[in-house]
């Protein structure tokens, strides 16, 4: 059973909490807004349970829709929407994961925060007749699919079946280099119609106990509740989220310019931040990967991945898309310490591989804690 079902006056403040925990990825709220109320109108039930709650010995994966974000927004919203109720291909790449691993699926967990790969998780689950766990494999969005808590964890991101669009599977049984599978897996997306799915790090329930961020789906929902009843009060929203994430905010401006591109289904960004206060003199450069990876002031790196940096309209507390920045968007920034088991990870020799600066182009970064190089703000 599970731990707390979700109902319509949830669509909102959930997808707004998991668009701020985002960082600027995840997939558009949008996205998430569609197939949430789609399943509400068949009358599926969409529910996420505890980890103290699951079997030690249950079986749980991961997985997520995989795709260019242009590539979702030119094929429309509503065609994919009812494309997914004659074919959802991530209940597919999930029912083949079953026969790969010759085992009876009992739980689902989100890759990642986002407002569309989050609540294809939750529409998974609902699709299966199984609760989601109430975590993820980050407290955030990453931009690949080795970035993950797990990996840290000793859980093996292969196998990993993927499909695409057009139906082609492909599996990836083992892989020597752990950034392998994702790269295949842009690869067989990009060719294949540029849409899929994939499903990964086959788990038991004890090791999920061990390696899943927990109550993290909650935790979104209670901030998108906290955020909008700040909104409706008039209260100052990016204050609310600052106190509720326990993150500290860095900075508020407006972006001058923008250094872009896209690539294999990535989304990079360096973004020049004009800050107001303090920092109104400084060079300020947010670099991003599809999510926020990294902060430059003067020179000096501020924050690092997989440390949050929340990308916040200031004004309303809402979380922004990498896609929709432009010069002279405004922006407020908060930085945010990630949760103890992801920083394990990033230690472990896997995870120092999985989650290297080198992934973002910065060759000469080693990972430091947001609290070391925002000493002053904590």
């Amino acid at each position: 059973m599970p731990t707390y079902k979700f109902k319509p006056e949830d669509i909102e403040p959930l997808l707004e909490g998991l668009a701020i925990y985002g960082t600027g990825g995840g997939g558009s709220p949008e996205w998430g807004r569609s197939i949430l109320e789609q399943d509400f109108s068949v009358g599926r039930d969409l529910g996420i349970i505890d980890l103290s709650e699951i079997s030690s010995g249950g079986t749980v994966v991961s997985g997520g829709i995989m795709g260019s974000v242009k590539i979702l927004e030119e094929m429309g919203t509503s065609n994919v929407i009812a494309h997914w109720e004659d074919r959802f291909e991530l209940l597919e790449v999930t029912r083949i994961m079953e026969g790969v691993l010759g085992k009876k699926i009992d739980h689902v967990v989100p890759f990642e925060l986002g407002g569309l790969n989050t609540p294809v998780i939750l529409s998974l689950g609902a699709r299966m007749g199984i609760p989601v766990l109430d975590g993820d494999a980050l407290g955030r969005s990453a931009p690949e699919t080795q970035m993950t808590s797990f990996i840290g964890h000793g859980i093996s991101l292969t196998p990993m079946p993927l499909i695409d669009f057009n139906g082609n599977v492909v599996v990836v049984h083992d892989a020597v280099d752990s950034t392998y599978p994702d790269q295949l897996g842009r690869y067989v997306v990009t060719q294949g119609g540029g849409l899929g799915a994939n499903n990964h790090y086959p788990m038991t329930g004890l090791q999920a106990k061990r390696a899943v961020i927990p109550n993290t789906i909650s935790a979104s929902l209670d901030l998108g509740r906290a955020v909008l009843s700040a909104r409706a009060r008039g209260d100052d929203p990016i204050e609310v989220v600052a106190k509720k994430v326990n993150g500290a905010l860095i900075l508020v401006g407006e972006i001058s310019a923008l250094r872009e591109g896209e690539s294999i289904g990535f989304y990079f960004t360096t973004a020049v931040i004009e800050a107001q206060g303090e920092l109104s003199k400084s060079k300020i450069e947010l670099i991003i990967k599809n999510e926020t990876m990294m902060l430059r002031i003067d020179g000096e790196t501020k924050a690092l991945f997989p440390d949050l940096l929340l990308m916040l309209d200031p004004g309303s507390g809402r979380g922004l898309m990498s896609i929709e920045l432009g010069v002279g968007s405004p922006l407020a920034l908060i930085g945010v310490p990630c949760h103890p088991r992801l920083r394990e990870a990033a230690a472990s020799p896997q995870g120092r591989l999985a989650f290297s600066p080198t992934r973002y182009g910065q060759t000469d970064e080693i990972y430091r804690p947001i609290e070391s190089l925002l000493e002053d703000m904590w």
